[in-house]
């Protein structure tokens, strides 16, 4: 009787200690591209030519239109926001990517991976306020000229990038918040280059409805809602340029807002790719090949395309450099 007495404390401290050190873990390993070791200089060097190319592309766009007066425009006062927002999603993940190559695998502590969920997720989020922006501005030009200049002030510039900004930093804190509290008990293992929500919440051992639910909630008005209105904006310019009865009046129209409607199927096209195309049967490789698609595709492609389709980018780019 005594030794069992002495047995059910043991079991319980045992269970305790168990407890214990299943919710302490500190780091995560991220896996990365596996099936790629073969080659992974190659790769490596690849994603590093990329990571260069994205940010002198959208630094120059950014020097250009501080440099040059003819670009003081509303347009490129938006785009210089949307230059920052993909520096910061590309910066955000290709260096720890680069390195998680490198190593065929490389740890990143829990607030490490918190942290760059977070700043992933205001990139996204402002990125999309942007686009909306920009797609708002596009149908003043062209639907509204004659009101243009007076409603698109600088006033109402700043306070739509404010705006965006505002939101996309105070939204994903508030999701960040609940990761936060959630308990990481094991695996450890991201099968991934990047700390994504889903990996996270497949390895926490607590419940995590809540925060799937926040997620879906906040999707709505950050997500949905601005594709929408850039599919009404868009509506309603098409509507307009094939009301005009010139042709090189339709052309020069169309050729205001080309570039952007361009970026903006780029985007969105591999978000909803990534996040509502049914994953169930896709391998996880197919998966990260669609991941790169986002984060390292669009923010590389947005300054190729405003540079081949706009002319304006074209002829300063010219003057600044034989200047």
């Amino acid at each position: 009787m005594a030794i069992k007495v002495a047995i059910k404390p043991l079991n319980r401290l045992s269970h305790k200690i168990l407890e214990t050190n299943q919710s302490e873990v500190k780091e995560f390993l991220l896996l990365g591209f596996q099936n790629l070791q073969i080659i992974n200089i190659l790769v490596f060097i690849l994603f590093l030519v990329i990571y260069v190319l994205t940010l002198v592309g959208n630094l120059l766009i950014i020097m250009l239109v501080a440099k040059v007066q003819s670009l003081n425009t509303p347009m490129y006062f938006f785009l210089t926001q949307l230059s920052l927002s993909d520096i910061l999603l590309t910066t955000n993940i290709t260096p720890n990517m680069l390195h998680v190559t490198i190593k065929k695998g490389s740890t990143i502590s829990v607030t490490g991976c918190i942290a760059q969920f977070y700043f992933y997720g205001v990139s996204a989020t402002s990125e999309c306020l942007l686009l909306t922006a920009m797609s708002y501005d596009r149908y003043l030009a062209i639907c509204r000229p004659l009101h243009y200049s007076s409603i698109m002030s600088l006033r109402l510039r700043l306070q739509l990038v404010l705006c965006s900004w505002t939101l996309a930093l105070l939204v994903t804190l508030f999701l960040v918040f609940l990761i936060r509290n959630l308990k990481f008990c094991g695996p450890h293992i991201i099968d991934h280059y990047f700390c994504d929500l889903a990996p996270l919440l497949e390895l926490s051992c607590s419940e995590h409805t809540m925060v799937e639910l926040a997620d879906l909630i906040l999707a709505v008005p950050f997500a949905l809602a601005p594709f929408f209105f850039i599919l009404f904006t868009y509506v309603s310019i098409f509507i307009t340029i094939f009301g005009i009865s010139s042709n090189i009046g339709k052309q020069k129209a169309f050729s205001t807002c080309s570039s952007h409607l361009i970026v903006v199927c780029t985007y969105y096209g591999t978000l909803i790719t990534v996040y509502m195309a049914p994953s169930k049967g896709q391998s996880l490789n197919i998966n990260k090949v669609i991941s790169l698609l986002y984060t390292m595709g669009t923010p590389a492609l947005n300054p190729i395309i405003y540079s081949l389709r706009n002319q304006d980018i074209r002829t300063a780019l010219v003057k600044y450099i034989s200047s």
